[in-house]
């Protein structure tokens, strides 16, 4: 059976409740075809059984003409079996192959999200090589190792040493500082707040320049 462009294109489109449609109309044929054969059985003659006696006249014994029916019914509903086994096949297969398109395009956008942001991101000032636990780093989320690019007032653009971020810890402190640091090559921001704890200094943290 050809399909149209049209018909093409909505089985494209195809659902798993489409799917679900299918099998409950295969199973349907299949009560069908088995109620017809329950006929055929109590006729005592099954699909193959003679319908004439050994003389050849028709039997007087069955009803024919409930045979015949079911007989024509039950070859008829046997290849609409088989043709919506066939929709059922190809329906789970384009089912299948949008799905497995879907995800390899939802990589594909990860890996292109991921390799644009890091075109983008600019090259970090310093470098995170200790972070205290309990301190307002640590519960603001810095890490060893995080590269840093920028941190409150101070980036990457107009970064010229230490001081400056030590200037911007003393003048916030017990006020939130944005911070955004490079983090297994992806951007990270988090929000740190400088203020007096158990340890020393504000924030419970060593910061190292990177020589650029």
């Amino acid at each position: 059976m050809k399909m149209t462009g049209e018909n093409s294109s909505l089985s494209s489109e195809i659902t798993m409740e489409d799917v679900k449609n299918l099998i409950k109309k295969k199973d349907e044929i299949e009560e069908q075809i088995k109620a017809y054969y329950d006929v055929l059985e109590d006729q005592g003659v099954g699909v193959e059984g003679a319908l004439v006696d050994e003389e050849g006249y028709p039997r007087s014994d069955v009803n024919l003409y409930q045979i015949r029916t079911a007989r024509h019914n039950v070859s008829c509903l046997q290849n609409d079996h088989k043709d919506i086994m066939v929709e059922i096949e190809e329906a789970l297969h384009k089912l299948h192959a949008r799905e497995k398109a879907k995800r390899q395009q939802d990589e594909t956008g990860a890996q292109d999200e991921a390799m644009e942001q890091q075109v983008t991101l600019p090259p970090p000032f310093a470098r995170v090589d200790a972070v205290t636990q309990g301190s307002p780093a640590c519960g603001a989320g810095l890490r060893v190792g995080d590269e840093v690019i920028e941190f409150g007032s101070v980036n990457t653009a107009n970064f010229q040493n230490l001081q400056n971020i030590a200037s911007v810890v003393q003048h916030s402190e017990g006020k939130s500082l944005r911070v955004a640091v490079i983090r297994d090559g992806q951007k990270a921001q988090m929000s740190l707040t400088p203020q007096r704890w158990s340890g020393r200094g504000l924030l419970g943290c060593n910061i190292v320049p990177i020589n650029r």
